[in-house]
């Protein structure tokens, strides 16, 4: 797909069909989310794929009432920060990294037919908590988002033209 063409027509999806993603498309998707830039080239970021439905149900709880397309999503890929490969001088870095990669996910999903929707963790201090106890993910592990992954129910290719020119400023403000 055009990448022009795949931002104009990309939506957060929240009901999905009951086909699962076959393991190709999971990597493919993966290689997407870690194939974007990343400060120093430092690649601060984890990632766990969750399929059990069981465990679907029990992360929408976890992080709160918006992430409910979780219980109907084929996986969910829960996108983290590493603090062990941070840079000590720009700790915070990570954050972007984990964003830039999630964004790239969410577009190769996309292009490949899948659907998604980007439920946010981090930095709610509760979710965050609550994901790593869920997932016993290592201390140095931090949950940044959430994306919920399958086939949409009503898929829509429609373009959108989201520019508002009043929000660009040219040279100065």
């Amino acid at each position: 797909m055009d990448t022009l063409k795949a931002l104009a027509t990309r939506k957060s999806v929240r009901s999905f069909t009951d086909e699962g993603i076959c393991f190709e498309d999971i990597k493919r998707i993966l290689t997407a989310g870690m194939s974007g830039p990343s400060c120093v080239n430092m690649r601060m970021w984890s990632f766990v794929v969750v399929r059990n439905k069981e465990l679907l149900g029990k992360l929408a709880v976890a992080n709160g009432i918006y992430a409910a397309p979780l219980r109907g999503a084929a996986l969910g890929i829960l996108v983290c920060g590493d603090l062990e490969r941070i840079i000590p001088e720009e700790p915070d870095f990570w954050v972007v990294d984990a964003s830039i990669a999630a964004q790239n996910m969410v577009l190769a999903a996309h292009d490949l037919g899948i659907g998604s929707v980007w439920l946010g963790c981090w930095p709610a201090e509760d979710r965050v908590q609550e994901v790593k106890e869920l997932l016993k993910l290592p201390e140095t592990i931090v949950p940044h988002t959430i994306l919920a992954l399958g086939y949409p129910e009503k898929p829509n290719m429609t373009e959108r033209d989201l520019y508002e020119s009043d929000r660009v400023h040219f040279d100065e403000w």
